[in-house]
């Protein structure tokens, strides 16, 4: 066996060997502290209101809101009966009530039970105690009781235009830590990596283990996630792109091995974690008062003032520091800079550990604006980063910032005029638009082709 040959398995074995002992860390907290993980799961299972004992396990469910003026109402008694079965249910804080029954066929009456309802809180004339209920395809059904229409509020169009165009910036403040480390990859090493967005979910998942399983508290298990991400950065360079890059592949057939590494990545997450919604502790708070139309939540204004310090600490590593001077120098023009006596695969074993880094802050960070951590989170944003690194200019640090900012602020923004469910392909739509213009980006550079 050659000497070259130890040293492209030797780091592939450790590799292996970091994720099996990652992953089984992962199942022992995860399994010891299921019941701390069952209360961050998803709101909508656990808001699912109040279920009466017999009908739990039944496997159709019936569920019923009562509100009045906008308000949950908390307490009321709901029956349910196809004129052989009854079930009953009391309404949560939620105002929701859960109630299983037997069998989906049947025709459901639902009844609200006026005498249940508290005191002070009442139904006008006219209103309809009983409604009827058919089971479509799904395992479920939802009905609501509305006691008293909640009063109708409209806001300005300037109002909600500066509200979104907040929220814009901090999506594109967080989208910007994923889409500048991505973009130094591929500055450094011309590789498009398309497992970037499993290293977001991965840093959103340490943080979760760390907090919810071991019990610590979030402002160690945050750090914590971002050193092991950076960990993992330097893991998969020493294992995996090291040794292929030596063996002289090319940039598409790294992009192959980054789009199967993504996959079965994405696919462990979901081994683990299934696909439910995760919360991390602190992802519901309350709103600061004062700001007018803008709606902040403290949760928000600490994502943003932590990217703006962490994207400034950056820029000054970048452009101020020796090494920082190096990955430029590299990402310009790696023979030149071999050639000057930078120590290329050092400058790229940085950069990895720094991209992977800042691609598990943006992780955690996007599990709160979202909010929620799931199996695929990293993938449902992977698009929107390389559409950030591209508008800015592919390689270019800066540019990635610019480009995740103009996204971000677009992505919002837009839900003025088109649905929520197509704000993502206006921000694609402006991308193609401005490429037309300008192929290199905002920030990049005019190259010759051919």
């Amino acid at each position: 066996m050659s000497p070259t040959t130890v040293t492209a398995r030797t780091p592939l074995r450790w590799f292996v060997l970091f994720l099996g002992a990652l992953l089984a860390a992962a199942a022992l907290l995860l399994g010891t502290a299921g019941s701390a993980l069952a209360d961050t799961a998803d709101p909508a299972d656990t808001a699912a209101g109040t279920t009466s004992a017999d009908t739990a396990d039944l496997p159709y469910t019936i569920v019923v809101n009562v509100r009045s003026g906008g308000e949950a109402v908390e307490g009321v008694t709901i029956t349910v009966t196809d004129g052989t079965y009854e079930g009953e249910g009391t309404t949560d804080a939620s105002g929701r009530a859960r109630i299983g029954v037997p069998e989906k066929e049947s025709a459901w009456t639902i009844v609200l039970v006026e005498s249940s309802l508290p005191t002070g809180v009442t139904a006008p004339d006219g209103f309809a105690f009983e409604q009827e209920a058919t089971f479509g395809a799904g395992a479920s059904i939802t009905k609501n009781f509305t006691l008293v229409a909640a009063e109708r509020q409209t806001t300005s169009f300037w109002d909600q235009l500066i509200s979104r165009a907040v929220n814009g910036l901090n999506f594109g403040l967080m989208l910007a830590l994923a889409a500048i480390g991505l973009s130094l990859v591929y500055g450094t090493t011309g590789l498009s990596n398309f497992a970037h967005g499993e290293m977001v979910t991965f840093g959103a998942l340490i943080a979760l283990l760390f907090a919810s399983g071991a019990g610590w508290s979030i402002w160690i298990a945050i750090p914590l996630a971002v050193i092991a991400s950076a960990a993992f950065g330097y893991t998969m360079d020493a294992g995996l792109w090291r040794p292929l890059r030596r063996r002289g592949l090319g940039t598409v057939q790294l992009m192959i091995v980054s789009i199967g590494l993504s996959l079965a990545l994405r696919y462990l997450y979901q081994m683990f974690i299934g696909g439910r919604t995760l919360q991390l502790p602190g992802a519901v708070s309350q709103s600061i008062p004062g700001l007018g139309p803008i709606r902040l939540s403290v949760t928000d204004l600490v994502s943003m003032t932590v990217s703006i310090v962490v994207i400034g600490v950056f820029a000054w590593w970048l452009m101020r520091t020796r090494i920082g001077r190096a990955t430029r120098a590299v990402s310009d023009n790696p023979s030149l800079a071999a050639a000057s006596g930078i120590d290329v695969d050092g400058v790229v074993r940085i950069v990895w550990i720094v991209a992977a880094a800042l691609a598990g802050l943006s992780g955690v960070l996007w599990a709160y604006f979202r909010p929620g951590i799931r199996w695929d989170m990293g993938t449902s944003i992977l698009l929107l980063v390389f559409a950030a690194v591209t508008l800015g200019g592919l390689g270019t640090a800066f540019g990635a910032l610019i480009g995740s900012i103009i996204v971000g602020l677009l992505v919002e923004v837009s839900t003025l005029w088109i649905p929520s469910d197509l704000k993502y392909v206006g921000a694609l739509v402006v991308l193609i638009v401005i490429l037309l213009f300008r192929p290199q980006g905002i920030l990049g550079r005019r190259e010759r082709i051919g």
